[in-house]
């Protein structure tokens, strides 16, 4: 029995594609607005939790989140990409790290160190339409290595 259960969990800590997906979590909910994600990236999921889920998304969004980085960061890149019903309606690329302007506390981070943010963002206030919505955020570094990879859906009623 105990070989079975050696070789169980090694084919799982082996084969994270053979696995089930990662579990889909709440950032955050109200009655008016639900936020809820699921880390894409096979090997790694990662925690994220935001303030006051209002629509419309109000102008200082308090937010967390955290990983365990696998690759370096020495810069870092931010794609968002929102679709309804299917289509795209929105592609935003944003530098996050560069090497001469490091934005963030993590910026230059290494292999195997934890980020962890905890903090305010600041954007213009908008409402979210009625409906479902689909957002594919993927951070990568220089080497166009993915840090952080999340689908996100967000159903406003």
């Amino acid at each position: 029995m105990k070989i079975f259960m050696a070789a169980f969990f090694a084919s799982v800590l082996l084969c994270p594609g053979c696995s089930s997906k990662w579990t889909t979590h709440t950032a955050c909910k109200n009655d008016k607005l639900e936020l809820l994600y699921q880390s894409c990236d096979p090997l790694q999921d990662l925690g994220f939790s935001m303030d006051h889920c209002n629509n419309p998304i109000s102008k200082n969004l308090k937010i967390r989140f955290g990983v365990i980085l696998r690759h370096d960061i020495q810069e870092l890149f931010l794609d968002i990409n929102l679709f309804s019903m299917g289509k795209s309606i929105l592609s935003y690329s944003y530098p996050v790290c560069e090497v001469d302007f490091p934005k963030f506390s993590f910026c230059g981070k290494k292999k195997g160190e934890k980020i962890y943010y905890a903090g305010d963002i600041n954007n213009q206030a908008f409402p979210i339409g009625k409906g479902e919505y689909h957002i594919l955020l993927r951070l990568f570094n220089e080497k166009r290595f993915t840090i952080i990879c999340a689908n996100i859906t967000a159903i406003s009623s």
